[in-house]
């Protein structure tokens, strides 16, 4: 199995941001960038990871990403996927 990074960034914008241009805003990324992350369409690089950082401030990178053991080939990232997604409070 392949290790691929998932993230958490679409459920913490959920207040803290009204949409994903201000998201993107935030990040420094342009929306398309950040829409096809979030559609799984596209895998998280080292600018997404700076850029979340950077929209994020007050959270670690463990807040903000997370490691999956998931085949690639089933890679999907989006507001649809949080069975994904680990509780963090």
């Amino acid at each position: 199995m392949d290790m691929i990074i998932r993230t958490r960034v679409f459920e913490l914008c959920d207040g803290r941001y009204r949409n994903l241009s201000e998201l993107a805003h935030a990040m420094g990324l342009s929306v398309s960038q950040v829409y096809r992350v979030r559609e799984g369409k596209r895998s998280i690089n080292q600018k997404f990871i700076i850029g979340a950082k950077k929209a994020f401030p007050d959270y670690g990178l463990d807040d903000l990403f997370y490691l999956d053991n998931d085949r690639l080939s089933d890679f999907a990232v989006g507001t649809s996927g949080t069975r994904n997604y680990r509780s963090i409070n």
